[in-house]
């Protein structure tokens, strides 16, 4: 039997990756920051080494997908990001762990001037260096129920009389489903060839961020005036709302609007795992709907 250790398996794609491997059989250790001893997750914080070591010990596989998208209270993009996954890398490597899946992003450049993205890029060079045979998985923007890009969406929608249009809404986004990304997790896992690998895992529409503004309009049934809102601008708002417990917008959100978000055809993706990735259209509307006027 197969056992699995999951660091960030209570976020948006790990809890759906847990059910996934707990699925085929696998023993599954919900590696997180804060733990619920009563639902068996186990306290590993990625900026401890030893809390790490802990976690990945006597396990066949491990996957890194934590994620910290607001700078807070010690925790940085660079402290989780670069250093937290060098660190589960090495400590996997040492641990004889015979495979590991880090996930990422579609965009991840250890040279850019954002701090988000730079460390994502770093990141996955540390991991290289210190686990040859890992895995990158790069998602495109992930939705699905309690996501940030939809729910967010239809939130502004719902509140504001206007929407604004970061940069213009030029920027074009490629959305994947998040089960799509589990699914390919899972299917990365049992297959000792994907080793080494760099996967792209985007959806199959190609859409600019006015495109999702107005799709999600159309399924809530409003209309707004969409105001176009300068890169600067959009920043300087981020940073403020990153004061908040839920902040609806995050720098790293701006930097990665500032360039097409999309998959290269260079690297493999859903093709290559044999998996067909659904679209917005499919799955959005379940969970994203009308509401009613009131009265």
């Amino acid at each position: 039997m197969t056992t699995v250790s999951v660091f960030g398996g209570t976020g948006f794609l790990g809890r759906r990756l847990v059910r996934r491997l707990a699925a085929t059989g696998a023993v599954v250790r919900i590696a997180v920051r804060s733990p619920d001893p009563a639902r068996g997750e186990l306290r590993a914080d990625v900026r401890d080494r030893a809390s790490v070591a802990a976690a990945v010990a006597g396990v066949d596989a491990v996957v890194n997908a934590v994620a910290a998208y607001v700078e807070r209270r010690g925790v940085t993009f660079e402290s989780v990001h670069e250093q937290g996954a060098k660190t589960v890398a090495q400590e996997a490597a040492a641990a004889g762990v015979a495979r590991l899946v880090l996930v990422s992003g579609i965009g991840a450049d250890a040279e850019s001037g954002s701090p988000y993205i730079r460390a994502r890029g770093r990141g996955e060079l540390a991991v290289k260096q210190a686990f040859p045979s890992a895995t990158i998985v790069r998602p495109s923007a992930m939705f699905g129920p309690g996501d940030a890009l939809f729910g967010t969406l239809a939130d502004i929608v719902r509140l504001l009389p206007v929407v604004p249009l970061i940069g213009g809404g030029r920027t074009r986004l490629q959305p994947v489903y998040v089960e799509d990304v589990a699914e390919a997790i899972v299917g990365i896992l049992a297959d000792p060839g994907t080793g080494g690998r760099t996967y792209e895992l985007a959806g199959p529409g190609v859409y600019t961020l006015r495109e999702l503004v107005g799709f999600a309009l159309r399924l809530i049934g409003k209309r707004r005036l969409l105001v176009p809102v300068p890169f600067a601008v959009a920043g300087i708002q981020a940073r403020l709302f990153e004061f908040l417990p839920s902040p609806p917008l995050t720098t790293g959100q701006v930097d990665l609007l500032r360039m097409d978000n999309l998959a290269s055809g260079a690297l493999p993706g859903f093709r290559d795992l044999g998996i067909r990735p659904k679209a917005i259209e499919e799955i959005v509307p379940t969970y994203i709907g009308r509401t009613p006027e009131p009265d």
